[in-house]
């Protein structure tokens, strides 16, 4: 890297240029000499740049890598560029982002889980320190154009609220635009939005889909992009909220693949192998490792149930195809805009394994297993719901042994970091004008902390030293330039450790030391003490770690424990933390919340609050008070309503008269109608939930005031224990995204009148029952 082009931007933003020389009094005296601005650029012949990373898709799934669903983008890429076969990503969702952004380890850049179970701990507190400025801002600051699209999922939750701090938002992240959604999820089919840090609602049109929407956006911003500023490159991250669950897919598209999964996980796996090994993705001697003995038998499951899986992994495929789909859109409008050759382009394909969070059977409301609802989604309730799979409807998840079918040919899946299947993604390199290498494999050793150097090395870039004033700690990652044209350069990156809820392992030169701690669907049971974990030992020619010879070579094993404790030590990963329940409690965790005491108010213009910027009324006896304006028309719409059509509750008009409907997890509706007319003019209206007690979830009385009189009383049998959504909200005067009741419409539902403020209020609490471990952690988990 040229002196030239490096030159005086070890330091961001870059020092401004001091006038030197002589100061004229009058503008017009021939002395006057002034440089002409020069507006910031990055170095001549720094490319654009754009990351394409897909959501919860394993190493196994994808057609360019020997996988049964089809994208034809993934393969032109890849045939026209390079496909890494050992890439790595950190096994879960917001460490992987954080990772990739910074290009420091997941705990160095303070996300060692997701920002749902965040902790005090450096490691782990979901805070990026300011000595790890992101990527974007480094592009940004070197006279880069930056702009995110999708999943963003790296912001902590006490900071979710419309009030920020933005800090940590993709535009507070070095993006000058942002356009999605900053949760861990979202529906497809109605997603929360944000433009910038400002909530949109997206276009009420009934093909809507997310993946298309933000796709039109980032083509959009491009176009405008390279009109306005055509001498400056950009950088886009593009991360759709796809493939994790729900799984929502236009009808069409899952029809494709009718049939094609009949025969279930295991002869998938077999089936992926066979191709994986003809692509060249694996070594014709790679071993396919064996089904853990934790997730059943295709043949074992119940033949009634097979129908039904074969359907959830049809929605999978055709959820993911249509996605690369519409990734193929972007790059045809790089190509039409004549800007493709020079893209660097990274296809990332996962943040981690597949997702084996939707139980042994799958699930068509992944909230109901997320809550620890059991018992409601027999196969008969299944079976009736079997064509609605996919659709608005639907808030659907696929069975366990898909996720593991979709890592073949490693063993495990998604929070599994100590195996392949948890951490092991693949990964397509484009850039046609530096990069001469045409449709081969790249089998070097990396990870997804590696992206970032690799960026800065192609744009002529320093990493800096100082960034917005706060001295910068070295990039932990390395560049992956040297491969592009050399299949033979031996790797760089030799040594990397890694962990997720204390499932761990180190790789180093080829060797491999592993022990996995928990199991991601068995979330009741007892963990292990840590020191009793049972290492396994890999061999560097065990490509997909199918022989552990620990008990052969235990002196091998002892210094790569010791040397996964170095790692662990310097890169903040200790303490290990297996606590779940703890970690699900901010107070016990030391993490803040936004909300505190027993009391919250909201005016009439706030929504959009997240469920970490609403008082928590679940479990417990509480109450809801609107103060109201109602003119001359009948009262009709939404008074304040939390989560939506798959679990929630509403304070509503219907007809002139008060209503109150809570919503348990899309699966039964208690609606409580009130008996009096609200007139014109201004009204308190109130209502009481008195809780029954006894453990979670469990019912109450309802009671609806109107002025101070009782108006309606009625029941809610059952009550959703610990989340509604993981992107649902609280809003008032209006109902935002999907509709709690089937009283008003998803759109134009507003509060004919005016609501001045809404107050929520705990009442006494029960106390009788205990939040189990299983339950809290649920809370936590279901925003991953």
């Amino acid at each position: 890297m040229s002196q030239q082009r490096t030159s005086g931007r070890q330091i961001l933003p870059v020092p401004d240029r001091q006038h030197v020389g002589v100061t004229t009094y009058d503008a017009k005296d021939p002395d006057t000499k002034f440089p002409p601005i020069e507006p910031l650029r990055p170095p001549a012949g720094a490319p654009n740049v754009l990351i394409v990373l897909l959501d919860d898709v394993g190493f196994g799934a994808s057609s360019a890598f020997g996988g049964p669903v089809r994208m034809p983008t993934a393969e032109r890429l890849a045939a026209n560029g390079l496909k890494y076969n050992r890439f790595h990503t950190t096994a879960l969702c917001s460490p992987s982002r954080q990772a990739l952004l910074t290009g420091r380890n997941h705990h160095s850049a303070g996300m060692g889980g997701i920002t749902e179970v965040a902790t005090s701990a450096p490691g782990y507190s979901s805070i990026r320190p300011q000595s790890a400025a992101p990527l974007a801002e480094v592009l940004k600051l070197n006279g880069y154009s930056t702009a995110q699209f999708g999943k963003c999922h790296e912001v902590p939750v006490w900071e979710t609220s419309p009030m920020g701090p933005f800090n940590q938002w993709p535009t507070g992240s070095g993006f000058e635009h942002f356009y999605g959604f900053i949760g861990g999820e979202t529906n497809q089919y109605a997603p929360a939005l944000y433009r910038d840090t400002v909530p949109v609602e997206p276009p009420d049109d009934p093909d809507y889909h997310l993946t298309v929407d933000i796709t039109d956006r980032a083509i959009e911003w491009i176009g405008q992009q390279r009109v306005l500023m055509p001498d400056k490159p950009f950088f886009v991250y593009f991360a759709p909220g796809a493939a994790h669950a729900p799984h929502h897919v236009p009808k069409e598209w899952a029809d494709k693949y009718k049939g094609k999964f009949d025969r279930g996980w295991d002869a998938l796996r077999e089936e992926s192998f066979a191709r994986q090994k003809k692509l060249g993705v694996v070594p014709q001697d790679a071993e396919l490792t064996e089904r853990p003995s934790e997730i059943p038998a295709w043949d074992a499951m119940p033949s009634d149930m097979k129908p039904i899986l074969a359907r959830e992994m049809e929605v999978y495929a055709g959820f993911l195809e249509h996605t690369d789909h519409h990734v193929g859109r972007l790059i045809e409008a790089l190509d039409t805009l004549k800007q493709l050759d020079n893209t660097l382009i990274y296809y990332i394909i996962g943040d981690n394994g597949a997702s084996a969070e939707g139980s042994l059977n799958g699930c068509f409301n992944e909230l109901l297993v997320l809550n620890g609802v059991t018992g409601v989604e027999t196969p008969a309730f299944l079976k009736s719901r079997i064509d609605q799979f996919g659709t608005h409807d639907a808030y659907n998840h696929y069975a366990v042994g898909w996720a593991h079918a979709m890592d073949t040919p490693y063993q495990w899946t998604k929070q599994v970091a100590s195996h392949w299947g948890g951490t092991r993604n693949g990964a397509i390199v484009h850039w046609p004008r530096a990069v001469k290498a045409k449709g081969q494999v790249r089998s070097q050793f990396h990870h997804v902390i590696d992206v970032a150097p690799t960026i800065l090395e192609a744009a002529g870039l320093p990493h800096p030293t100082l960034v917005n004033g706060a001295a910068q700690k070295p990039l932990e990652g390395f560049s992956m330039a040297y491969s592009f044209d050399d299949a033979k350069a031996a790797d760089t990156h030799e040594t990397q450790y890694f962990e997720m809820f204390v499932n761990r392992g180190i790789y180093h030169k080829g060797w491999t030391a592993v022990t996995r701690h928990s199991t991601p669907w068995l979330m009741g049971t007892a963990l292990p003490p840590i020191d009793d974990d049972v290492w396994e030992l890999y061999a560097p020619g065990d490509w997909t770690q199918a022989r552990n010879i620990a008990t052969e070579q235990p002196e091998k094993l002892h210094d790569l424990q010791r040397l996964f404790l170095i790692e662990a030590a310097k890169y903040n990963v200790l303490p290990l933390d297996d606590r779940r329940a703890e970690r699900a409690n901010s107070d016990l965790a030391g993490r803040p919340v936004l909300i505190k005491g027993k009391t919250q108010l909201l005016f009439g213009t706030m929504g959009r609050l997240s469920e970490n910027s609403v008082l928590n009324l679940k479990n417990k006896s509480h109450s809801v008070s609107a103060q109201l304006v109602v003119g001359s028309e009948d009262a009709e719409g939404v008074i304040v309503a939390q989560g939506g059509k798959f679990g929630g509750w509403a304070l509503y008009a219907k007809g002139g008269k008060p209503a109150y409907c809570y919503n348990f997890a899309g699966i039964e509706s208690f609606k409580v109608y009130g008996d009096a007319v609200m007139p014109a003019g201004e009204h308190h209206l109130r209502a009481e939930f008195v809780y029954d007690g006894g453990g979670l979830g469990k019912g109450g009385a309802v009671t609806l005031y109107l002025d101070g009189k009782k108006c309606g009383e009625g029941r809610v049998e059952h009550t959703v224990p610990m989340v509604f959504s993981a992107d649902e909200t609280c809003d008032v005067g209006v109902g935002t995204g999907t509709a709690v009741s089937d009283d008003y419409p998803e759109r134009g539902n507003e509060f004919t009148g005016k609501v001045k403020w809404v107050q929520l209020d705990i009442g006494t609490i029960d106390e009788s029952h205990l939040v189990t471990v299983e339950d809290l952690y649920r809370i936590a988990m279901a925003r991953q």
